[in-house]
């Protein structure tokens, strides 16, 4: 398999090179034309070569027996084949083909004359994992649709295909629903934000907000879909929902009106159960089935305090109604309506794995954030999973012990921890370990207030989880002579990435104090959280 940065452990270098002209052509079949049209979109800025249609220079092919997401790269001196036996191999064959060429291919212009050449070789390649997947939570600092928009095209450049979009929280409505425009109207901005960790009690004073337009969903789908990635959205249910809540209070326990939440950490304001409420949010998945064709949404389930409910008329009414023993119960009874609704609707539910612990229906996948014990529960309760471990691949924790890291929260998760990730946990057996989907990152937002900031936390720890996700490679050292060079094109890009020596003076953060803490203390917090949990 081909590193994803590259270094092919199925490459057969051949002598000499070939060399780009200005009449180079670029062919492909019918059938895998996208890959063409995106790679000439890609290199022309930059190379100022138009590579117009016609045979031989560069050929996308297609044949039988590859993977969906498999393909073959060789070039001779003479010519370059990309063979595959779907679009997604052919788009994947041509971003390793812009990765053999100098960094300045990934400049969007010109920056002189140069030759533009690849060597000589043979790649055959494929993914390890059908799920490469990033999170990235826009409900805490809203992620301007432009500067998401480049995120998608730095998940593909690294082969990643799922973009995990967390639209709803306490601190922020991000999604424009037409029945209910006061989601976006009230819920899409908070008054103030925490400047550092929740402890420590600071405000910056300075609303925020923002909120993206169905057609803006509609663009960001279909430019993903464009580049191999698949949106996944997320509704929070029935916690992380006040931003909700404070839109339309009918949808909460209190009499009181509330604010967006201006707190970080985990909010005892619930949805209640009242039949409206559950109505209410029906309404608003089938607004996303609309705007997000792919297979999977996310319904959360995750982080739900009972106290409200414990304490509410209603809430017990309803247990007593449905014959339930308790408030969890009654969570478990919530949110198998909406993953009933959604395998109703053709849908695959997402959920975390919190829903495993009043049992959940087939068809639904667990994404598993609370280490490997919810993994192997999952798994063996017939689930699929998408694994997401809170220790591993969580990109908001530090980078390095030392005050310099910006807003240091959580254990250190190094660069080196993320390249030797491996999202199946020990113990299965391989029918098991076919139910493990992949893996995916999550950069939380709540200390990550920029796309700058958010450039630092992700790269290069980001292309380290890819290449985990896509290839076994697992040699550090390798990684790291291969990085030296990756960084250049992360430098034609524009991505602010840590460098290895630490932060850039500018990428620092005094006037935000973290909470470090230890991966013991770390590991500790995850047994507490599992602990009614058994294998």
């Amino acid at each position: 398999m081909n590193a994803t940065i590259p270094a092919p452990a199925r490459r057969t270098p051949g002598e000499g090179r070939f060399t780009f002209t200005a009449t180079t052509p670029l062919s492909a079949d019918p059938a895998l034309a996208r890959a063409a049209e995106w790679l000439r979109e890609a290199l022309t800025p930059a190379t100022g070569l138009p590579l117009p249609e016609g045979p031989g220079g560069v050929e996308i092919r297609l044949v039988a027996g590859l993977g969906p997401e498999e393909y073959r790269l060789t070039a001779t001196t003479e010519s370059v084949l990309i063979e595959a036996t779907g679009p997604a191999g052919a788009f994947y064959g041509a971003q390793t083909l812009r990765q053999l060429l100098d960094p300045a291919a990934f400049r969007a212009g010109r920056t002189g004359d140069r030759t533009w050449s690849i060597p000589a070789t043979e790649i055959t390649d494929a993914p390890r994992y059908g799920w490469r997947g990033c999170l990235i939570d826009v409900a805490r600092h809203f992620l301007p649709k432009n500067d998401l928009l480049r995120y998608i095209d730095l998940l593909a450049a690294h082969k990643l295909n799922v973009l995990h979009l967390h639209l709803t929280d306490d601190q922020g409505w991000r999604l424009e629903i037409r029945k209910y425009p006061r989601l976006t109207e009230v819920g899409a901005w908070r008054h103030e934000s925490p400047v550092g960790a929740a402890r420590h009690q600071r405000f910056d004073g300075r609303p925020h907000g923002g909120f993206y337009s169905q057609d803006d969903i509609r663009e960001i789908v279909s430019y993903a879909a464009d580049r191999f990635v698949t949106v996944v959205p997320e509704i929070d249910l029935p916690g992380h929902t006040q931003a909700a809540i404070a839109a339309y209070p009918e949808l909460g326990n209190l009499d009181d009106r509330l604010p967006v939440r201006t707190e970080w950490g985990v909010g005892e304001n619930v949805l209640n159960v009242a039949d409206d409420t559950i109505a209410f949010f029906t309404d608003v998945l089938d607004e996303v089935l609309e705007l997000f064709p792919g297979r999977y949404v996310c319904v959360g389930g995750d982080e739900v305090p009972k106290t409200q409910w414990n304490e509410s008329v209603p809430a017990k009414e309803r247990i007593r109604e449905l014959g339930l023993h308790d408030a969890d119960e009654l969570q478990t009874w919530l949110m198998r309506h909406f993953t009933d609704y959604l395998l109703s609707r053709g849908r695959s539910p997402l959920g975390w794995d919190e829903l495993l612990e009043g049992g959940l229906p087939p068809g639904v996948t667990v994404a598993a954030w609370r280490g490997d014990k919810c993994a192997v529960l999952a798994v063996r309760a017939g689930h699929d999973v998408v694994v997401s471990p809170f220790s591993e691949t969580y990109l908001d924790f530090r980078q390095a012990d030392g005050d310099q890291e910006p807003v240091p929260i959580g254990s250190v998760t190094s660069l080196r921890a993320v390249h030797a990730f491996d999202p199946v946990p020990a113990g299965l057996d391989a029918e098991e370990r076919d139910r493990i989907l992949g893996a995916q990152a999550a950069l939380w937002t709540e200390h990550i207030d920029s796309p700058r900031l958010l450039d630092y936390m992700a790269f290069p720890r980001l292309a380290a989880f890819a290449e985990a996700m896509w290839s076994g490679e697992r040699d550090f050292a390798d990684f790291l002579a291969r990085l030296a060079v990756h960084e250049r094109r992360l430098d034609a890009l524009g991505v602010e990435y840590r460098p290895a020596a630490g932060p850039h003076p500018w990428q620092r953060r005094p006037d935000a104090p973290g909470h470090p803490r230890t991966r013991a203390e770390i590991d500790a917090q995850l047994a507490r959280w599992t602990s009614n949990l058994r294998l």
